[in-house]
């Protein structure tokens, strides 16, 4: 129960409440009048929410491309999924048992667009209870009917395509004055709509109206936009009997990926992203994922992977009842050579550093493992952040120091830069002595200026100021990085000084 319009109402009902008269809506005065010994429970929409994408994850096992349809909704795309399950009616029957085993009632349909499938499960056909024998035979007696190229499946049972013209214009999902004008007109089914011009009912009763009724009816597909992107690559592993012992899982997990890098060599191609989903019998998804700085082919590499990740794990993994299903998904993929090596040679320095950066961002989670990147700005402090090590990095143009000579940027930057004491020849001239942390640094050597002008949108309002940055080695042999921040005279009368890095 939950307060709607003032008055405190029934949300949803099971099947002895609906069974003695109790309907959704109702408000609870009067049904507490029809049943006074009714029990009830506050109405909780974030549990009933969870619970939804629980089941979607629960469905993933038939298709990667699940949608959610709140509040108690779902609808699958099964384009190219069906003769996984020996063809559309056993994936049907398959998604009916699996989800009335899990004691739901469900309605299922099949139609061409999802609006079509929405409408279906939402007004027609009778529901799938528990206790109910479940086949192909005994889901067309219950109304379902099967198309030649179907691509959506919603949770519903419909009858066959043309009871759609038979469904209530409450299906359109229009607010419920246009509906009661609607009935006015003598309109009440999406067969009396269907057969008028739709310009005038566009006119009347708006275009939205007419675009869901073309979508319902099949005339219009919007596809639906999955919870996840599907992936790349992905192979599935079904199992008569569900399955829970360690050593059959690595098994199985070695062959899927053995399977699935196979397809990556036929494309050319190599995975950066892996996500494992294990479906246990009783409906509950576990789901790990590993990524890899560099794009691989290699099965072994990536089993390596998995077996870390699940070692590290704060709860280790529950088979239940055991896995009826288990699939390896490959999400990212990227263009990879074939890579030749040297006579002997079985691992580069590389390849080695990649597969260590890898199996520490799987055992300390991949944020905690970075890497520097070079960023596109000529400001020293933003010219470089880090980044996870298995993020891709974007190729930026760049010039290679030249062997022999000394770096133009140090190795240690200062965060903020420190301000400084110094003396020159003249004010706008190089650093001839300095001052830093109570310590005179007499100059013997310099070079520069090189002078780096701050962004232009800062420029514009007069906040920004031009740096003129000198590599600078004092009586010791110790290398600094200073800059004047301003131009003396022009942007500024008296030019404060800065150390910002220091070499070696």
């Amino acid at each position: 129960m939950a307060r709607d319009k003032g008055a405190m109402r029934i949300m949803a009902v099971d099947e002895l409440a609906e069974a003695l008269g109790i309907a959704p809506g109702m408000a609870l005065a009067d049904a507490r009048a029809r049943l006074p010994d009714l029990q009830t429970t506050p109405y909780d929409p974030a549990s009933d929410a969870r619970w939804l994408e629980e089941l979607a994850d629960s469905c993933d096992r038939f298709t990667p491309s699940v949608a959610v349809d709140p509040p108690d909704g779902l609808t699958l795309d099964i384009t190219g999924c069906a003769h996984l399950w020996g063809g559309e009616a056993g994936l049907m029957s398959a998604l009916a048992a699996h989800l009335v085993q899990l004691g739901l009632t469900l309605r299922l349909a099949l139609a061409e667009t999802p609006d079509k499938a929405r409408a279906l499960a939402r007004y027609g056909g009778e529901m799938l209870r528990v206790g109910r024998k479940l086949s192909p035979r005994n889901l067309n007696e219950a109304g379902l009917g099967y198309q030649s190229q179907p691509r959506q499946t919603s949770l519903q049972d419909a009858r066959t395509p043309r009871d759609v013209m038979d469904l209530p214009i409450h299906a359109l999902g229009m607010p419920d004055e246009k509906i009661t004008a609607l009935r006015r007109a003598g309109l009440r089914t999406l067969g009396d709509l269907a057969v008028r011009p739709r310009a005038p009912l566009a006119a009347r009763f708006g275009k939205a109206m007419v675009a869901q009724l073309a979508r319902i009816l099949g005339e219009e597909d919007v596809r639906i936009t999955p919870r996840r992107v599907p992936p790349d690559i992905s192979v599935v592993h079904r199992f008569a009997d569900p399955i829970g012992h360690s050593d059959t899982i690595s098994a199985t997990l070695q062959s899927l990926a053995t399977a699935a890098v196979q397809q990556l060599a036929q494309r050319g191609k190599g995975g950066r992203a892996f996500a494992l989903m294990l479906f246990r019998s009783d409906g509950q998804v576990q789901r790990l994922s590993i990524g890899t700085g560099q794009a691989t082919r290699d099965p072994n590499l990536v089993l390596r992977l998995f077996q870390e990740r699940i070692e590290t794990l704060a709860d280790p993994l529950d088979p239940g009842f055991g896995y009826d299903l288990i699939r390896l998904d490959i999400a990212e993929t990227e263009p990879l050579e074939a890579d030749q090596l040297g006579l002997g040679e079985r691992d580069t320095p590389d390849r080695a550093l990649n597969l260590l950066t890898d199996r520490l961002s799987v055992r300390l989670e991949a944020g905690r493992v970075r890497r520097f990147a070079a960023a596109d700005s000529h400001i020293p402090e933003c010219a470089g952040f880090t980044v996870p090590a298995a993020h891709p990095l974007l190729p930026l143009a760049h010039h290679a120091p030249v062997s022999g000579e000394p770096p133009l940027r140090p190795l240690h930057l200062m965060d903020p830069p420190q301000i400084v004491q110094v003396i020159a020849e003249v004010p706008d001239g190089p650093p001839r002595r300095f001052r830093w942390r109570r310590q005179v640094h007499d100059i013997t050597a310099y070079e520069g200026p090189e002078r780096l002008s701050a962004e232009w949108w800062k420029r514009r309002d007069g906040a920004g100021l031009t740096r003129d940055y000198y590599r600078v080695e004092d009586h010791a042999g110790r290398r600094f990085w200073l800059f004047r921040h301003g131009l003396y005279g022009r942007e500024k009368d008296s030019p404060d000084w800065y150390l910002h890095g220091l070499f070696g």
